[in-house]
């Protein structure tokens, strides 16, 4: 069985009367990258605060590494790292002084975790070169290192990919995509930029005006989002058997008495249109259905005006 790594219980952030996150439950496995989808102001920034004790909820629970008492929260947020607020990196610092003050800050005595996270997140050969003069990919490279001393368990990032270029954050993919493989490090990141979510999350908790609207595996999500027909007829039996001796496939489900998604011919379904007549089964409707991320997404807070 897998272990719960974090389990949010009816989670409430209330800053006067606006309430910011209302009511979440979620649930983080071990080893998930848990892709936390929103806009911008949609909770998911504070919700991330209130997981990692930065700020507290105004109501709920929160369930880490099977603890919920305050001391024992405070135990597990011990095996976690952090990117939601930027560390305060010296400038005129090289990258290996910048963690060598907070390696002692966090009272972590193995010197050598400095080498071993610098190499982890490529920067082992930066030497004298000064963090002002850092590009900002370096930076978000820099303070992943930070998150990763003292071995966390579970990596907490809020949008760590925003105004990366294209090249940055594919190196960051990677990173993240090694980091959970050869560390089994259980990730939780949140970004508005679905697409490079789409491929590396492993979970979605979609997020919208503080409410966790849904939340799917990307398994689950990718049969949600697969292209297909959707077919209406008078009479699915007959059209199943169609499908399968004339159009020699077995990729449908029938949904209903008279609807079934087929999987193929989907650019062509005119050839399915016109089989089916053939065959006898009248076609009330056929439509090409399906959707990336980006758009599910929109489908599911209620369409474009509201993402």
């Amino acid at each position: 069985m897998v272990e719960i790594v974090l389990k949010t219980k009816n989670i409430t952030k209330k800053y006067n009367s606006h309430i910011a996150v209302n009511n979440v439950n979620m649930d983080v496995k071990q080893g998930d990258i848990y892709g936390l989808v929103g806009k911008n102001g949609a909770g998911k920034t504070t919700l991330l605060r209130t997981i990692s004790g930065l700020t507290m909820p105004s109501s709920g629970e929160i369930e880490m590494f099977h603890e919920t008492s305050k001391d024992g929260l405070n135990k597990a947020r011990m095996r976690t790292g952090c990117i939601i607020e930027t560390p305060n990196f010296f400038p005129y610092l090289s990258a290996k002084k910048n963690l060598e003050y907070y390696r002692i800050q966090k009272g972590i005595v193995e010197k050598k975790c400095v080498e071993d996270v610098l190499k982890a997140v490529g920067l082992e050969d930066t030497g004298r070169k000064k963090y002002k003069n850092f590009s900002l990919g370096m930076k978000q490279r820099l303070g992943l290192a930070y998150a990763i001393m003292g071995s966390p368990d579970l990596l907490i990032l809020d949008e760590p990919i925003n105004g990366l270029d294209p090249t940055g954050i594919v190196e960051f993919r990677e990173l993240l995509l090694k980091l959970n493989r050869e560390r089994n490090i259980t990730i939780i990141i949140s970004s508005h930029i679905l697409g490079e979510l789409s491929q590396i999350a492993t979970t979605y908790g979609f997020i919208h005006k503080g409410e966790l609207v849904e939340q799917v595996s990307a398994k689950d999500l990718e049969e949600k989002c697969k292209r297909c027909l959707s077919i209406k007829v008078n009479d699915t039996g007959k059209a199943a058997v169609i499908i399968e001796n004339q159009l020699d496939s077995n990729k449908y489900q029938v949904l209903n008495d008279n609807e079934i998604k087929f999987y193929e011919y989907v650019d062509t379904p005119e050839i399915v249109t016109k089989t089916l007549i053939n065959g006898g089964v009248m076609v009330s409707s056929i439509n090409q259905i399906g959707a990336n991320l980006e758009s599910y997404f929109i489908d599911l807070i209620g369409g474009a005006h509201n993402a």
